[in-house]
Protein backbone atom coordinates (compact mmCIF):
# COMPACT_ATOMS: atom_id res chain seq x y z
CA UNK A 1 0.00 0.00 0.00
CA UNK A 2 1.47 3.42 -0.96
CA UNK A 3 2.38 5.85 1.80
CA UNK A 4 -0.41 8.24 2.76
CA UNK A 5 -0.21 11.99 3.22
CA UNK A 6 -0.28 12.37 7.05
CA UNK A 7 -0.95 16.11 7.10
CA UNK A 8 -4.07 17.26 8.94
CA UNK A 9 -6.10 19.68 6.81
CA UNK A 10 -7.51 22.74 8.58
CA UNK A 11 -8.77 26.18 7.61
CA UNK A 12 -7.63 28.90 10.03
CA UNK A 13 -9.49 32.10 10.85
CA UNK A 14 -6.22 33.93 10.45
CA UNK A 15 -7.81 37.34 10.94
CA UNK A 16 -8.30 36.33 14.60
CA UNK A 17 -4.58 35.59 15.03
CA UNK A 18 -1.41 37.69 14.97
CA UNK A 19 1.20 36.63 12.43
CA UNK A 20 4.92 37.28 12.75
CA UNK A 21 6.75 37.24 9.42
CA UNK A 22 10.55 37.43 9.54
CA UNK A 23 11.98 38.50 6.18
CA UNK A 24 11.30 41.43 3.89
CA UNK A 25 12.71 40.08 0.63
CA UNK A 26 11.25 38.06 -2.22
CA UNK A 27 10.36 35.07 -0.05
CA UNK A 28 8.80 37.31 2.57
CA UNK A 29 6.74 39.01 -0.12
CA UNK A 30 5.64 35.61 -1.42
CA UNK A 31 4.49 34.52 2.07
CA UNK A 32 2.75 37.83 2.72
CA UNK A 33 0.93 37.63 -0.62
CA UNK A 34 -0.27 34.11 0.16
CA UNK A 35 -1.54 35.19 3.58
CA UNK A 36 -3.41 38.23 2.30
CA UNK A 37 -4.86 36.42 -0.72
CA UNK A 38 -6.90 34.19 1.59
CA UNK A 39 -7.15 36.36 4.72
CA UNK A 40 -6.78 40.05 3.82
CA UNK A 41 -7.73 41.26 7.31
CA UNK A 42 -4.89 39.41 9.06
CA UNK A 43 -2.65 41.37 11.43
CA UNK A 44 0.95 40.82 10.32
CA UNK A 45 4.15 42.15 11.89
CA UNK A 46 7.09 41.92 9.49
CA UNK A 47 10.62 42.13 10.89
CA UNK A 48 13.58 42.68 8.56
CA UNK A 49 16.71 44.77 8.11
CA UNK A 50 15.27 45.96 4.79
CA UNK A 51 12.08 45.66 2.74
CA UNK A 52 11.44 45.31 -0.97
CA UNK A 53 9.60 48.30 -2.44
CA UNK A 54 6.87 45.91 -3.61
CA UNK A 55 6.41 44.65 -0.06
CA UNK A 56 6.19 48.22 1.25
CA UNK A 57 3.50 48.91 -1.34
CA UNK A 58 1.47 45.91 -0.20
CA UNK A 59 1.87 46.96 3.45
CA UNK A 60 0.67 50.48 2.64
CA UNK A 61 -2.61 49.05 1.34
CA UNK A 62 -3.33 47.01 4.50
CA UNK A 63 -3.77 48.87 7.77
CA UNK A 64 -3.09 45.75 9.89
CA UNK A 65 0.44 45.25 8.56
CA UNK A 66 3.31 46.66 10.64
CA UNK A 67 6.90 46.90 9.37
CA UNK A 68 9.74 46.70 11.90
CA UNK A 69 13.07 47.62 10.29
CA UNK A 70 15.69 45.73 12.33
CA UNK A 71 16.90 42.20 12.96
CA UNK A 72 14.75 39.53 14.58
CA UNK A 73 14.65 39.40 18.36
CA UNK A 74 13.21 36.62 20.48
CA UNK A 75 10.81 39.07 22.12
CA UNK A 76 9.12 39.44 18.71
CA UNK A 77 7.44 36.14 19.54
CA UNK A 78 5.68 37.61 22.57
CA UNK A 79 2.70 38.89 20.59
CA UNK A 80 2.72 36.19 17.90
CA UNK A 81 0.28 33.34 17.42
CA UNK A 82 1.90 31.90 14.32
CA UNK A 83 5.32 32.47 12.73
CA UNK A 84 6.74 32.54 9.20
CA UNK A 85 10.55 32.50 8.78
CA UNK A 86 11.36 33.74 5.28
CA UNK A 87 14.95 34.93 5.10
CA UNK A 88 18.08 33.61 3.38
CA UNK A 89 19.72 32.75 6.73
CA UNK A 90 19.33 29.05 7.69
CA UNK A 91 20.99 29.59 11.08
CA UNK A 92 18.49 32.33 11.93
CA UNK A 93 15.66 30.05 10.88
CA UNK A 94 16.84 27.37 13.29
CA UNK A 95 17.01 29.89 16.14
CA UNK A 96 13.49 31.08 15.35
CA UNK A 97 12.23 27.51 15.24
CA UNK A 98 13.83 26.62 18.59
CA UNK A 99 12.48 29.73 20.31
CA UNK A 100 9.02 29.28 18.81
CA UNK A 101 8.82 25.63 19.84
CA UNK A 102 9.66 26.57 23.43
CA UNK A 103 6.62 28.86 23.32
CA UNK A 104 4.43 26.25 21.55
CA UNK A 105 4.07 28.44 18.46
CA UNK A 106 3.55 26.96 15.01
CA UNK A 107 6.24 27.84 12.47
CA UNK A 108 6.55 27.73 8.71
CA UNK A 109 10.18 27.88 7.56
CA UNK A 110 10.77 28.74 3.90
CA UNK A 111 12.30 25.93 1.83
CA UNK A 112 13.02 23.79 4.92
CA UNK A 113 10.25 21.16 5.30
CA UNK A 114 11.95 19.50 8.28
CA UNK A 115 11.60 22.68 10.34
CA UNK A 116 7.97 23.31 9.35
CA UNK A 117 4.98 22.65 11.56
CA UNK A 118 2.70 23.36 8.61
CA UNK A 119 2.88 24.02 4.88
CA UNK A 120 1.07 26.51 2.69
CA UNK A 121 -1.12 24.75 0.16
CA UNK A 122 -2.12 25.56 -3.39
CA UNK A 123 -5.60 27.06 -3.20
CA UNK A 124 -8.55 27.19 -5.59
CA UNK A 125 -11.30 29.64 -4.66
CA UNK A 126 -14.72 30.15 -6.21
CA UNK A 127 -16.52 32.60 -3.96
CA UNK A 128 -17.19 30.85 -0.67
CA UNK A 129 -15.84 27.54 -1.97
CA UNK A 130 -12.17 27.04 -1.18
CA UNK A 131 -10.16 23.93 -2.08
CA UNK A 132 -6.68 23.42 -0.63
CA UNK A 133 -4.23 21.04 -2.35
CA UNK A 134 -1.29 19.36 -0.65
CA UNK A 135 1.38 16.98 -1.94
CA UNK A 136 3.04 16.81 1.51
CA UNK A 137 5.86 18.94 0.15
CA UNK A 138 6.75 16.32 -2.48
CA UNK A 139 5.96 18.33 -5.58
CA UNK A 140 4.77 21.96 -5.63
CA UNK A 141 4.63 21.67 -9.43
CA UNK A 142 2.00 18.93 -9.25
CA UNK A 143 -0.01 20.95 -6.74
CA UNK A 144 0.06 23.98 -9.06
CA UNK A 145 -1.04 21.85 -12.04
CA UNK A 146 -3.95 20.39 -10.07
CA UNK A 147 -4.90 23.90 -8.95
CA UNK A 148 -4.87 25.16 -12.53
CA UNK A 149 -7.03 22.23 -13.66
CA UNK A 150 -9.60 22.84 -10.91
CA UNK A 151 -9.67 26.59 -11.54
CA UNK A 152 -10.51 25.89 -15.18
CA UNK A 153 -13.01 23.11 -14.45
CA UNK A 154 -15.01 24.45 -11.50
CA UNK A 155 -17.59 27.01 -12.71
CA UNK A 156 -17.95 30.45 -11.12
CA UNK A 157 -21.65 29.65 -10.57
CA UNK A 158 -20.68 27.28 -7.74
CA UNK A 159 -20.80 30.22 -5.34
CA UNK A 160 -24.45 30.83 -6.27
CA UNK A 161 -25.18 27.15 -5.67
CA UNK A 162 -23.62 27.41 -2.20
CA UNK A 163 -25.73 30.45 -1.34
CA UNK A 164 -28.92 28.67 -2.41
CA UNK A 165 -27.99 25.52 -0.51
CA UNK A 166 -27.57 27.62 2.64
CA UNK A 167 -31.14 28.90 2.24
CA UNK A 168 -32.47 25.40 1.58
CA UNK A 169 -30.69 23.96 4.60
CA UNK A 170 -32.18 26.66 6.82
CA UNK A 171 -35.70 25.79 5.68
CA UNK A 172 -35.45 22.03 6.15
CA UNK A 173 -37.31 20.52 9.07
CA UNK A 174 -36.62 17.34 11.04
CA UNK A 175 -33.61 15.87 12.75
CA UNK A 176 -30.06 15.70 11.37
CA UNK A 177 -30.65 12.42 9.50
CA UNK A 178 -33.78 13.80 7.82
CA UNK A 179 -31.95 16.97 6.77
CA UNK A 180 -29.08 14.97 5.31
CA UNK A 181 -31.55 12.83 3.35
CA UNK A 182 -33.29 15.92 2.00
CA UNK A 183 -30.01 17.59 1.06
CA UNK A 184 -28.91 14.40 -0.71
CA UNK A 185 -32.13 14.54 -2.71
CA UNK A 186 -31.57 18.21 -3.55
CA UNK A 187 -28.07 17.53 -4.90
CA UNK A 188 -28.87 14.21 -6.59
CA UNK A 189 -29.56 15.84 -9.95
CA UNK A 190 -26.08 17.41 -9.93
CA UNK A 191 -24.66 13.87 -9.85
CA UNK A 192 -27.03 12.57 -12.51
CA UNK A 193 -29.63 11.22 -10.10
CA UNK A 194 -33.29 11.99 -9.54
CA UNK A 195 -33.98 15.65 -8.80
CA UNK A 196 -35.34 16.82 -5.46
CA UNK A 197 -39.08 17.14 -5.03
CA UNK A 198 -40.66 18.38 -1.84
CA UNK A 199 -43.57 16.36 -0.34
CA UNK A 200 -46.04 19.13 -1.26
CA UNK A 201 -44.79 19.25 -4.85
CA UNK A 202 -44.93 15.46 -5.10
CA UNK A 203 -48.54 15.41 -3.82
CA UNK A 204 -49.74 18.04 -6.26
CA UNK A 205 -47.88 16.34 -9.11
CA UNK A 206 -49.84 13.15 -8.40
CA UNK A 207 -53.12 15.11 -8.29
CA UNK A 208 -52.34 16.87 -11.56
CA UNK A 209 -51.29 13.64 -13.25
CA UNK A 210 -54.48 11.90 -12.12
CA UNK A 211 -56.61 14.78 -13.36
CA UNK A 212 -54.90 14.74 -16.75
CA UNK A 213 -55.37 11.00 -17.08
CA UNK A 214 -59.07 11.29 -16.16
CA UNK A 215 -59.61 14.13 -18.65
CA UNK A 216 -57.77 12.17 -21.34
CA UNK A 217 -59.90 9.11 -20.74
CA UNK A 218 -63.18 11.09 -20.97
CA UNK A 219 -62.00 12.80 -24.14
CA UNK A 220 -61.02 9.50 -25.74
CA UNK A 221 -64.38 7.99 -24.79
CA UNK A 222 -66.28 10.79 -26.49
CA UNK A 223 -64.14 10.73 -29.61
CA UNK A 224 -64.39 7.02 -30.17
CA UNK A 225 -67.99 6.51 -29.01
CA UNK A 226 -70.17 5.24 -31.81
CA UNK A 227 -73.05 7.51 -32.77
CA UNK A 228 -76.50 6.19 -31.70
Amino acid sequence: MPAQNPLFPAFLKLENLHVLLVGGGNVGLEKLTAILRSSPETAVTIVSFSFLPELREVAARHHRIRLVERGWEETDLDAADIVFAATDDPALHRRIKTAARARRLLVNVADTPDLCDFYLSSVVQKGQLKVAISTNGKSPTVAKRVRAMLEETLPEELDEVLQQMTVIRGRLAGDFAAKVKSLNAVTAELAGGKAYESPATKRWRRVATGALLTAGTLLATRLFRRPE
